[in-house]
């Protein structure tokens, strides 16, 4: 089992005074039954409910909470007195009345320890099912991270150097093909775990079919409108395709769906977990808000699933140099998986900055906020390579600090823009994102004091 960063998380829940049953999100088979799992070890009962079982879902067509506890606690032949029970309720989507029930698990047991999940493509469609308001807290679950990808390795060497921020010139040559080996297997942890076993991609390209056919039967399955249903499937096909481009609505596949239709699949998409829609800033003032007036870029879970279904996967092997050019759109779009794996809130995006001129056009890849500032981030796959758009961005905002994510060494400088202003620039190779915050910490917030 690979050891998840969702752990911490779940611990400070379950330390809070005012804990509330917690609703576990993300998308298909990132994880979240194998994490709870592991959680469940550090309490003294353990009952995992699967609401595709039909004995556990039809615990919970009992309409008096008391009985469905009474129930729960036997059927599973669990001490009800006990305090450090933790019930976890799986698939909880196949049940409007288990999630309604999650009210009264906050109300009436406040020592209980509840935590539900389910795949949230089945909840969206299902408009029967609303969780109850006031009542649940949310966790976002992302797939298996770079640094996580490393404990699966058990790469404790690498892990070390990358946690204390130490980039010495021995280890970059192994630590960025590490890198480029999670950039092309991506973070599906079916994926990862078969990857370190057999080391063969045709193995790990059968994962990504099961994943991508398991989504779109999901599609098929939960959606009673077959118009819609087809809608969504072309949708989600194509963006596997085109992740990691900015897109619009209009034409999406070259389908003659309507804009409308799009947007509603890809909103639906979105939801789900599957997709995520990044809309650009055009302000030069922090903070820096989404401008959905803005053609977005198109983010989907997980980068390995890109390179499969966009084609690039074979280029990628083959290639095996992270300075490639042409790979340019795969690094950019994991190092924004990255950049969203560092919140679990489900709330949380990335942004860009963009702006729009005539003959002045500029794209910055990210905008990280963080402690109340705004740091702008250029990928380039490369060694080298302008910063054309990050020399536009420090001069209209007058931003003095800025990243450069890209293949080569952990390096700090003092920069000047084509108009001339002066910006710290870090130099930062793509294995050192884990250590994103403490460096910005270390090299730009203590420095400036």
């Amino acid at each position: 089992m690979i050891k998840r960063s969702i752990l911490d998380e779940l611990e400070k829940w379950s330390k809070k005074k005012n804990r509330k049953p917690l609703i576990l999100r993300g998308a298909r088979q990132v994880g979240k039954t194998t994490a709870v799992e592991m959680f469940a070890k550090k309490f003294d009962q353990f009952i995992h409910l699967n609401l595709d079982k039909k004995s556990d879902l039809a615990l919970f067509e009992n309409n008096d909470f008391n009985k469905l506890l009474d129930s729960i606690f036997y059927v599973n032949g669990m001490n009800k007195d006990k305090k450090n029970t933790l019930v976890f309720i799986d698939e909880i989507q196949n049940s409007p009345k288990a999630v309604a029930y999650l009210r009264y698990f906050y109300e009436n047991t406040p020592d209980l320890y509840v935590i539900s999940a389910g795949s949230l493509l089945e909840t969206v469609l299902n408009v029967k099912i609303s969780f109850p308001v006031g009542r649940c807290e949310y966790l976002k679950m992302h797939p298996v991270t770079f640094r996580e990808y490393l404990e699966a390795l058990k790469e404790t060497q690498s892990i070390e150097l990358i946690d204390n921020c130490e980039f010495p010139d021995y280890a970059h040559e192994k630590l960025t093909d590490l890198f480029c080996d999670y950039t092309l297997t991506g973070g599906m942890p079916e994926a990862v775990k078969v990857y370190i076993e057999t080391k063969d991609r045709i193995e790990v390209n059968r994962v990504y079919e099961s994943l991508i056919v398991s989504y779109l039967e999901d599609i098929e399955k939960y959606s009673d409108n077959l118009n819609f249903s087809r809608v969504i499937s072309h949708t989600l096909k194509f963006a596997f395709k085109t992740a990691g481009e900015r897109i619009s609505f209009e034409g999406f596949g070259n389908a003659n769906y309507k804009s409308r239709e799009i947007g509603e699949a890809l909103r639906l998409l979105e939801k789900a977990m599957l997709i995520k829609l990044a809309y650009p800033s055009t302000d030069i003032n922090y903070p820096f808000e989404e401008n959905h007036r803005r053609k977005p870029r198109l983010h989907i879970v997980d980068t390995g699933l890109l390179n499969y279904f966009s084609g690039i996967q074979q280029e990628m092997f083959l290639s095996r140099n992270i300075t490639d050019g042409r790979l340019g759109r795969i690094y950019e779009h994991i190092t924004g998986q990255e950049l969203m794996a560092k919140s679990f809130s489900p709330l949380h995006n990335v942004s860009f900055w963009i702006r729009e001129k005539n003959q002045s056009n500029a794209e910055l890849d990210y905008l990280y906020q963080y402690n109340g500032k705004a740091y702008p981030i250029e990928v380039k796959s490369g060694k080298t390579g302008t910063l054309k758009s990050l020399h536009q961005f420090i001069d209209e905002t007058g931003i003095t600090e800025a990243i450069r994510l890209y293949s080569g060494k952990f390096s700090i400088e003092t920069a000047s823009t084509i108009k001339g202003n002066k910006f710290r620039l870090m130099n930062l190779p793509f294995y050192a994102l884990p250590s994103l915050e403490k460096l910005i910490e270390r090299e730009f917030i203590k420095q400036s004091k």
